[in-house]
């Protein structure tokens, strides 16, 4: 057997960390025929975001127009300086109680400035290369806050399903919202009703029975058509972007910094965070579908400087928050993208919608795009998910249940690090349940009260009742120390040596080494010695740093030989006993 070391893996270089994959699909060689299928896919992407982007900007409390220039800009933008091959950026049905909730508070400038710095933050969290970190949010919390922003979205949809008349501002917080609404059910137009209930029986046959077509572009076209040919909005008062808000500029605006002042900016920075945050959960979890749909692999931290790019350029077109949207990034792949180029070409599609076709979009109904929100916001609540959870785990019920109903009845932000942390504590205590410690003298943990139960065995001891083997399985931190501890202060008489085997320890922390010194010293104490056999090289690094035991050649390769060192040990005091020196 060679004695040669194996050389430690080869940290990845700044290139393989944050090159686009743009790059990588030029260097892979791209000729036309490639270019043919990132154009069609490009194509059928623009088509979806088309009538979305205009409905996600509208439900946000921004203009259509918003929606567009966020779609073109970041669009273009992420899918060109992003980290996977078939991300489509833009805006996202995710961000829209946030983004209503920061306008509302601190009007559209305090957003755009907040959007501004959201971008800042997730460059500076790319290029720190935390992207990995944003990955162990527990798949509880997406599910349930995913699940409340479906609720609000559809309840904010509400008012133009059913063409309802407000007297005064529509209220932010759901139950004042419920209220306002059934106080003004008599308005009812019926004609707007039939207009959302047309479009969402369109989508909905059209995704059963012709699932390969546009099914969102042909609903809004037949229901713009529709509203135009009968005057639905000058005879029945059917409201549309033209009568709501004059139309869709036909041109790009200049780029433009956000409104600056120190006091707006401290006021708006907790809505950056927020938006930083979410913008990254969603771009990531939109690339990991990705992944999984096309076996590629994606590059976290680059994707992340590129949402922030994206971001900081959105708020300078006076856009909305961008990022990857995760049913646009699938249905450019169902449509055969090669790379990134399908994406910076559905912007392109887009752009040239606005400079030829603007003027057709005046006729769109917003019943038409509440009903494909109707749709998204039903599509965000994965119902089958919820079942799942509820059937597997308490704990899990627990914490998607808190973040649902913290998303939906409180803020966003509340629900996210309060589902957070509750699923930390959750893995932690699971982490505690899977600490034993086996061997030694009969010990019998069901019999100590207040410390939580560990599956413990006794063990034959091996060797004399001179040397007690005890060995310690799972994770070693502070969650299980209690629980170890308690076990070693129950051995009955104390032996002359104690060896604690770590081999089945992948980890330990200080917590649970101060714990340790407490028996090391008692152990001292009756004139004993413990060793330490089979720690990996961190956690020996750990216990050394912690002082346990203090002496080096009390650290053993295994039980075998640290019994036979603590024999040898023994044999040696016990000899210097009976000879004493002269």
């Amino acid at each position: 057997m060679s004695d040669a070391k194996l050389s430690p893996p080869a940290q990845p270089t700044f290139r393989e960390l944050f090159a686009p994959k743009l790059l990588t699909i030029l260097s892979e060689g791209y000729d036309f025929s490639k270019f043919k299928a990132d154009a069609i896919a490009g194509l059928t992407v623009a088509i979806v975001a088309l009538p979305l982007s205009m409905a996600i900007a509208i439900a946000c409390g921004a203009k259509p127009e918003a929606g567009l220039y966020t779609a073109i800009v970041s669009g273009f933008l992420i899918s060109a300086l992003g980290g996977s091959r078939f991300q489509i950026g833009g805006p996202a049905g995710a961000f829209i109680v946030l983004i209503a909730t920061t306008i509302s508070q601190f009007g559209y400038d305090g957003f755009l400035l907040a959007t501004f710095m959201a971008g800042i933050l997730l460059m500076l969290i790319g290029f720190m290369r935390l992207g990995a970190y944003i990955k162990y949010i527990p798949y509880p919390v997406t599910v349930g806050f995913t699940a409340g922003i479906g609720v609000i979205i559809f309840s904010s949809q509400i008012t133009e399903l059913l063409g309802l008349t407000l007297q005064g501002k529509e209220p932010a917080a759901l139950l004042p919202k419920i209220q306002a609404i059934i106080a003004v059910l008599p308005s009812i137009n019926p004609w707007a009703m039939m207009i959302s209930m047309l479009t969402i029986a369109i989508i909905v046959g059209l995704k059963r029975f012709r699932p390969n077509w546009p099914s969102l572009l042909i609903a809004i076209a037949v229901a713009a058509a529709v509203t135009h040919l009968f005057a639905l909005d000058i005879r029945l008062d059917v409201r549309t972007i033209k009568s709501a808000f004059g139309g869709v500029p036909g041109t790009l605006p200049l780029p433009a910094l956000p409104n600056f002042s120190l006091d707006l900016a401290e006021r708006v920075f907790p809505a950056a965070i927020a938006i930083a945050l979410l913008g990254g959960i969603e771009s990531l979890l939109s690339a990991v579908v990705a992944d999984a749909m096309t076996g590629r692999r994606h590059r976290s931290n680059c994707e992340l400087v590129a949402q922030g790019v994206a971001n900081i350029a959105a708020s300078l077109f006076g856009g909305i928050c961008a990022t990857g949207t995760i049913a646009r990034t699938a249905t450019n792949v169902r449509a055969g993208a090669i790379g990134p180029i399908s994406g910076m070409l559905h912007a392109v599609f887009l752009l040239c919608f606005i400079l030829i076709a603007a003027p057709l979009a005046s006729s769109i109904p917003l019943a038409a795009l509440s009903g494909i929100l109707a749709i998204v916001s039903f599509n965000m609540i994965d119902t089958k998910e919820f079942i799942s959870t509820f059937k597997r785990s308490r704990g899990e019920t627990a914490v998607l249940l808190t973040t649902f109903l913290l998303t939906v009845f409180r803020d966003l932000t509340e629900g996210i690090a309060v589902g957070v942390v509750m699923g930390s504590l959750l893995f932690m205590h699971k982490m505690a349940q899977l600490v034993t410690v086996e061997g030694g003298s009969e010990l019998l943990m069901d019999d100590i009260a207040d410390v939580p139960r560990a599956h413990t065995t006794a063990s034959e001891v091996q060797g004399d009742q001179d040397v007690l083997i005890y060995r310690i399985s799972g994770p070693l931190f502070f969650g299980a120390a209690t629980t170890v501890a308690t076990a070693l202060e129950n051995i009955g008489r104390l032996p002359p040596a104690v060896v604690l085997d770590f081999s089945a320890v992948p980890l330990a922390d200080s917590s649970a080494v101060q714990s340790l010194r407490t028996f090391v010293n008692r152990v001292s104490q009756h004139g004993g010695a413990v060793y330490v056999a089979g720690a990996s090289p961190m956690v020996r690094r750990i216990l050394v740093k912690g002082g346990l035991p203090v002496a080096p050649t009390h650290y053993h390769v295994d039980a075998d030989t640290a019994r036979d060192f603590a024999h040898a040990e023994i044999a040696a005091r016990q000899t210097a006993a009976h000879n004493p020196a002269e």
